[in-house]
């Protein structure tokens, strides 16, 4: 086991995001791994569709485009990559970068990890995988691979394969791979943890947030760490874009993985010098016995239009046009019909656009023409016969067919997990021998409430942040405090029942609420609040991404001596 930290660097954090960071990362500073993750739920939908089309798809082709010109320095350089951006082939995608390296005369040993693949199992998807950890790919660098390419793994495995090769972990390692797993968290995202997203933007130099620089890890050889990133690159690292980039797409305080479950509860954050966040105390049990499967099917079609409505009599405008569009569907009417008044509109506006209110509805279908031309049709011929200044944002199409993301479990041993090394060599990954069932942590002592005092009424957001994110039909919003004192507060005042009323779409959904006092912190899941996922397009933000900054807009009771 070596004493040397392992520097590992992200340079993507989804399927689209910002192309010069993988040369950005090279040339900015010291490294030994880059990490890209490119995996999202709706991304393996996006896959499987390409995959239809062609059977030798099914990877994420801009992976190979960023390659083109850094696979040289990243070889001179001794730079190992590890990605997922094989997707649903990540054995096409790793013979596509041998054949790069072979055109461009560099000397770099490719290795996979396959055995995700489970769709055959699964009738009626399109794709279904399983999330693998972090052995296989160790299995890859350990054998001397240069480039290790996956398919779905946890985003997390992206850095604890390393970390565990590096230094000769063992499964039973569940502390240090804890602290790799909270580690690998904070990096997935890219720049989520260097400012980006975050909830106090306003309170930086602007200049420090147009192009953030992408984070790296610094993680020692007893699973802590420091998130930092490259000197001279932009954004900035603090406790409070660490903590909500910890916050983010997280349930309760057991963070569970197929390598380990990580206790998020135990997560302690300090500041370690300008741009540096250390991470320790981190701890970890045995992973869950059975392994997450994502499926991806497709769900049927759907169809929407957005009516303008301008002006005066808004409510009266949006209920004719509604009245008229039942009487027009009712011959042949869609399974799902969802209305949803957005008020835009402003009293005396300057502008048209700001006197406008937004009319959207949605349907959806296994039948393609209950919501292709019966909508088109019923929607137009009301152009010249229905409200004053009836017109809408574009007209509706033909329909088009939507995803369902859905989660089942399996067994860990009815997963082939195998890492297929530079040579060709075929090592099977065992599943872990020590499992536990994942239980609920006993609620936490909460700190002592502040003293009553004066109150005044205040957006949310003046004294905590935000964070949120989705998991299929669910959504967590993670909500923090800066200080002790706010957190006092915090911790008492925003329960599941003022939740619920602050967030109205959540008042008849579960809500769970997980404190985290390491962190100040709060964590709401709202189960099925995004329906069918975000491939569905069920709500007006169907990854849930503003929830949190929504919340932190509301306004509440707060104490004086907090503002």
């Amino acid at each position: 086991m070596t004493a040397k930290p392992l520097r590992i660097g992200n340079f993507s954090g989804f399927y689209g995001d910002r192309s010069e960071a993988l040369r950005e990362m090279l040339t900015s500073g010291d490294l030994d791994v880059l990490t890209g993750d490119y995996l999202a739920e709706l991304t393996m939908l996006i896959l499987a569709r390409d995959r239809l089309k062609d059977p030798a798809a099914g990877f994420a082709r801009t992976f190979l485009r960023r390659l083109e010109d850094t696979l040289g320095l990243a070889h001179d350089k001794g730079v190992r990559i590890v990605t997922n951006a094989g997707g649903l082939n990540p054995a096409g995608l790793a013979d596509a970068v041998k054949q790069l390296a072979d055109r461009l005369g560099i000397p770099v040993r490719v290795a996979h990890v396959e055995g995700d693949d489970l769709t055959a199992r699964h009738p009626g998807s399109l794709a279904a995988h399983a999330y693998l950890g972090g052995f296989g790919i160790g299995e890859c660098l350990r054998a001397g691979a240069d480039v290790v390419v996956t398919g779905r793994v946890t985003d997390a495995a992206l850095v604890t394969g390393p970390a565990a090769a590096h230094f000769g972990w063992k499964p039973s390692d569940h502390d240090r791979l804890a602290g790799a797993v909270v580690a690998g968290h904070v990096l997935e995202c890219g720049a989520q943890a260097t400012g980006g997203n975050y909830a106090f933007f306003t309170e930086r130099d602007p200049r420090d947030l147009r192009r953030p620089g992408f984070p790296l890890a610094e993680i020692h050889p007893d699973g802590s760490s420091v998130v930092t990133k490259h000197p001279g690159t932009g954004g900035f690292v603090d406790v409070g874009t660490v903590t909500a980039q910890l916050l983010y797409e997280t349930g309760g305080a057991r963070y569970a993985g197929p390598d380990v479950t990580a206790r998020l509860d135990t997560v302690t954050l300090t500041q370690d010098g300008p741009d540096r966040v250390r991470i320790e105390g981190v701890r970890g049990e045995a992973p869950p016995p059975t392994l997450k499967v994502g499926r991806n099917r497709l769900g049927g079609f759907r169809n929407e239009v957005v009516f303008v409505l301008t002006g005066l009599d808004i409510e009266a405008k949006a209920a004719l046009v509604r009245e008229q569009m039942g009487e027009a569907l009712a011959a042949s009417p869609p399974a799902d019909v969802r209305w949803e008044l957005a008020r835009t509109d402003r009293p005396d506006a300057g502008t048209e656009e700001t006197a406008s209110a937004l009319l959207r509805l949605v349907v959806r279908d296994a039948d393609q023409q209950k919501v292709g031309r019966v909508l088109s049709g019923a929607a137009i011929e009301l152009a010249l016969a229905s409200y004053p200044g009836f017109h809408v944002v574009a007209p509706p199409g033909k329909g088009s067919p939507y995803g369902v993301f859905e989660d089942v479990y399996v067994p860990h041993g009815d997963v082939d997990h195998v890492a297929v090394l530079h040579d060709g060599r075929r090592i099977t990954v065992d599943p872990p021998q020590d499992t536990a069932v994942l239980d609920a942590v006993p609620s936490p002592a909460l700190p002592e409430p502040l003293p009553p005092g004066p109150t005044a009424r205040a957006p949310l957001g003046r004294v905590a942040g935000a964070r949120s994110g989705d998991k299929g039909g669910n959504a967590n919003v993670g909500v923090w405090a800066r200080t002790d004192d706010a957190w006092r507060w915090l911790a008492h005042a925003l329960t599941v029942e003022r939740f619920r009323e602050l967030i109205p779409e959540a008042r008849d959904l579960p809500v769970t609420r997980h404190p985290l006092p390491n962190l100040r912190a709060l964590n709401f899941v709202v189960e099925g609040i995004l329906g069918e996922g975000v491939a569905a397009q069920a709500r007006f933000d169907p990854q849930a991404k503003a929830l949190g900054e929504w919340l932190r807009s509301r306004h509440a009771d707060i104490p004086e001596v907090l503002l």
